[in-house]
């Protein structure tokens, strides 16, 4: 018989084609009175378009997200916020914006409400980051939880097909750590499942026709339900790496995982086989490692690090930095396999098989 242990977090989730259009009554229905949206400069048009639903009830706009959340950008935005006097943020945007509102909401307790434009799935978790001095420090706190969150699938609708794939893959991730989590539950496992399930098949639908909203939809609701994941049972190795890389090596976060996520899963098989075979029949492969590798090509996502600007002499730097604070992993981590990892990740080369056979 199997142990665990469930605590739900608490969350208010709307879900609807035009759910941006309640914003003004979701802040009011948590008290606020003067919401702050944030956005990043890209998305300045859309948070006007939120302001304006908002009303008397708008703070302004702050479009300083940033990505990574250097603590610098959450600085200048927690003094924003208390300039303007806002009692809620409003963070509309994918990963970057909602850990800007939640780094707010770190020192200041501002609830939040997040209005996902991405699949990143940062809203459903009490998990948040902030880079200094190029170190990535990440930590999990209940106050940085967003209080509502408003899934739009028209505001997806155009996020370009590029995006849409390594912003999905991210939150696949999610929920592939999830299933083999040290804190995992079975509810948590049905949800990771079906998450990576309806991820896989809305992206291969959004890169056929990317303004098909069932697409879009199926995706948002795979991003939900994998962010739930995330929100509540710890990670592994995977996301140790992205981190690594993404905060010391400024690389783009989504495409981070992508590359990341089948080398992972091929080094943590063995120690985790139940796992793979749930994460394989998601995607619809016999293995996991490279069903998401071949996934990843598939949708033409990059495979490789160096894609996406990792310099090769960086890798033993990564490596010693992920080697340095112990944490929890199916595997026990051991440098020379690490070491070939992330020189296969790098290069881009296809997982063999999920039992990662070159390791020692």
């Amino acid at each position: 018989m199997r142990e665990f242990v469930f605590v739900g977090q608490p969350a208010r989730v709307v879900f609807a084609v035009g759910s941006l259009r309640r914003l003004a009554r979701e802040v009011e229905a948590i008290g606020a009175r003067r919401a702050l949206v944030l956005c990043t400069p890209q998305q300045a048009d859309v948070a006007q378009a939120a302001s304006d639903l908002l009303g008397p009830a708008s703070a302004g706009v702050f479009s300083g997200a940033e990505m990574h959340v250097p603590i610098e950008a959450a600085r200048r935005a927690r003094q924003h916020a208390s300039e303007v006097g806002a009692d809620c943020a409003v963070a509309i945007g994918g990963g970057s914006t909602v850990g800007l509102g939640k780094a707010i909401a770190l020192e200041s307790g501002l609830p939040i409400i997040a209005v996902p434009t991405t699949y990143a799935g940062s809203e459903m978790t009490p998990i948040y980051g902030i880079t200094e001095a190029g170190v990535k420090k990440t930590g999990r706190e209940l106050r940085v939880l967003p209080r509502t969150v408003l899934y739009d699938p028209e505001l997806s609708q155009h996020l370009p097909v590029p995006m849409s794939v390594v912003s999905g893959i991210n939150a696949i991730a999610h929920a592939a750590e999830g299933l083999y989590a040290q804190d995992g539950n079975p509810v948590m496992s049905m949800m990771a499942q079906e998450g990576i399930r309806a991820l896989a098949q809305g992206l291969r639908a959004v890169r056929r026709s990317p303004g098909d909203m069932a697409a879009r939809s199926d995706c948002l609701y795979g991003a939900w339900l994998c962010g739930s994941v995330l929100g509540h049972v710890g990670m592994a190795l995977h996301h140790k790496l992205c981190h690594t890389l993404g905060g010391s090596f400024e690389l783009p976060h989504a495409q981070t995982h992508t590359v990341v996520l089948p080398h992972a899963l091929a080094y943590n098989a063995a120690a985790a086989p139940q796992a793979m075979v749930r994460i394989a029949a998601a995607v619809g492969a016999p293995d996991a490692a490279t069903g998401l590798f071949d996934l990843a090509r598939e949708l033409g996502a990059p495979t490789a690090l160096r894609e996406i600007g990792m310099p090769r002499e960086g890798l033993q730097r990564a490596l010693e930095l992920a080697l340095a604070n112990p944490y929890w992993n199916p595997r026990p981590l051991q440098a020379d396999a690490l070491a070939r990892l992330l020189d296969d990740a790098w290069a881009g080369v296809r997982p063999q098989d999920s039992s990662f056979p070159r390791s020692t």
